[in-house]
């Protein structure tokens, strides 16, 4: 019970400290510490990235374990898009969307075949992953940035599986809320 309470408690900590601006704060430092601050600054990346992580537990293992791995790989590559001067349209729909989507699949308790459960959270991760390259701060080193809301995207995403993996012992009621709330917030962002 220590542990579920301490997830909670951080959860609410992460999701308090954000709710005043998603995306303020981006010019807190350059390199590292900005790219570390980036996903925990906006309330669409934090709750993108925890959903997916609560939503994989539930996965078959192959999809759960490789997550993080289809998490990196779209961000990257969204990254690498906006780094590229390629433009991606509909990147904060995308984004809401992601969020939405997410929040759906955890409550309706959605299980995916990996390469479709995959391809979803690469595609939703190239949309995060496009916005934290495009508003990198101007000086900051790439490879810091880059692997400092890798970092932080892992993070995230293993604070969601740990609430998964602790939700998952309990009642389905818990995770079905929590799926709703997550999509509601995701279609207020959708039309924001």
């Amino acid at each position: 019970m220590k542990a579920i309470t301490r997830v909670l408690m951080a959860t609410g900590l992460m999701v308090t400290a954000t709710a005043a601006s998603a995306h303020a704060g981006h010019d807190a430092g350059t390199g590292f510490t900005s790219g570390l601050l980036h996903p925990m600054l906006g309330l669409d990346h934090l709750l993108a990235m925890a959903a997916i992580g609560f939503w994989s537990v539930r996965q078959s293992t192959t999809l759960k374990n490789s997550t993080p791995l289809f998490v990196i790989g779209g961000m990257i590559l969204g990254a690498a898009i906006a780094w590229g001067g390629m433009s991606l349209p509909g990147v904060e729909t995308g984004i809401a969307l992601s969020v939405l989507l997410a929040g759906i699949l955890i409550a309706t308790m959605a299980k995916l075949p990996t390469a479709v459960g995959g391809s979803l959270v690469g595609a939703f991760m190239v949309f995060h992953g496009f916005a934290h390259g495009s508003e990198m701060p101007a000086g900051a080193a790439l490879v810091a940035y880059l692997a400092g809301f890798s970092i932080a995207t892992l993070a995230l995403t293993f604070v969601g599986r740990g609430l998964g993996a602790l939700m998952q012992k309990t009642d389905n009621r818990f995770g079905r809320v929590l799926g709703g709330v997550v999509a509601a917030i995701g279609a207020v962002l959708a039309v924001a």
